[in-house]
């Protein structure tokens, strides 16, 4: 099938939910990344709202076209060939802040738009997630977590710890809302890993705090990361390239093999962190593959350890 011919499949599957005028081929995606990386998508989509979203995804099961969903593009490279089928932007970004200090957000809402909304607002549970570049999705996919500097809260808070229910597209096809069993959090790990499930929206359980204070939080947490991570402004990146390794550091050993600075092409191991790549300007997936490949043969050779990458892989190479 042709993106062409997908596209129009697509519109046929839900009319009036996916017009033919808002599926366009051949949409390069790096825009769309935070590594500013990746080659066009066979049909773009971008979903307004959680309906959007799940009407999309129901097409192209019923349609049998491939489909991935695309948040902020962190934590991703997409392959320089682009992504076969259906590519969804989630723009899904409705919230609202009840007085019991419930928040309720669709998928696609951007962490740090809720954060400033709900400090500004007294509500304290958010703010540890303030220049993480995530949506809501995002988050719960990988149980974002952030090592608190501070000394009163010097421990890694996960996003886990403020949730309370979310509403997905099971793989199964119904909605439901399932709680935290479901969810599984664990280290950069939940059921999303393991299932196709896909979250529509999320409901957050914060607690009432004093703005200034929550204002401090955000201050210290910016400083502190801004200190120790390049800046997405000025060199892109996917954040993280490798998991952790218990007690090691996967960017320890990399620093220790001597490999801040090494580039390939554009791509270059930051001077900052060792365990970020960061895209100089025109690097491509390529270069990315090579660095990493670089980098796990260096480990190794080094010190015996298989550095397992973080980011997920997406498209052709």
């Amino acid at each position: 099938m042709t993106p062409d011919q997908m596209a129009d499949a697509l519109a046929a599957a839900a009319p009036g939910v996916l017009p033919r005028h808002r599926l366009p081929c051949g949409v390069p995606l790096a825009p769309f990344t935070t590594f500013r990386i990746g080659g066009p998508a066979d049909v773009l989509f971008e979903a307004r709202s959680a309906d959007e979203l799940a009407a999309a995804i129901t097409a192209a099961r019923a349609t049998g076209i491939p489909w991935v969903v695309l948040g902020l593009g962190a934590n991703v490279l997409i392959g320089d060939r682009g992504v076969r089928g259906l590519v969804i932007r989630n723009q899904a970004t409705a919230h609202t802040m009840g007085a019991d200090g419930r928040l309720w957000s669709e998928s696609g809402a951007i962490i740090q738009d809720l954060v400033l909304d709900t400090v500004r607002a007294g509500w304290s549970g958010l703010e540890h997630y303030v220049g993480i570049p995530s949506t809501v999705g995002g988050a719960l996919w990988q149980n974002l977590h952030f090592l608190s500097p501070a000394p009163e809260r010097e421990r890694t808070m996960f996003i886990a710890e403020v949730f309370e229910s979310c509403e997905i597209l099971a793989v199964e096809g119904d909605r439901r809302v399932v709680d935290a069993a479901y969810i599984q959090f664990g280290y950069d790990d939940t059921v999303f890993h393991h299932r196709r499930d896909v979250v529509l929206s999320a409901t957050f359980q914060l607690t009432a705090d004093d703005p200034a204070r929550l204002h401090r939080v955000l201050q210290e947490n910016l400083a502190w990361r801004g200190s120790r991570h390049p800046w997405l402004q000025v060199h892109p990146s996917a954040g993280s390239i490798f998991k952790k390794i218990e007690g090691v550091g996967a960017g320890r050993l990399i620093d220790q093999c001597g490999l801040k600075g090494f580039r390939v092409g554009d791509a270059q191991i930051s001077h900052i962190h060792a365990n970020i790549l960061v895209n100089l300007g025109h690097a491509t997936a390529a270069d990315v593959r090579a660095l990493v490949a670089h980098a796990q043969a260096a480990v190794k050779e080094r010190f015996g350890y298989e550095l397992q990458p973080e980011v997920g892989f997406i498209g052709e190479f």
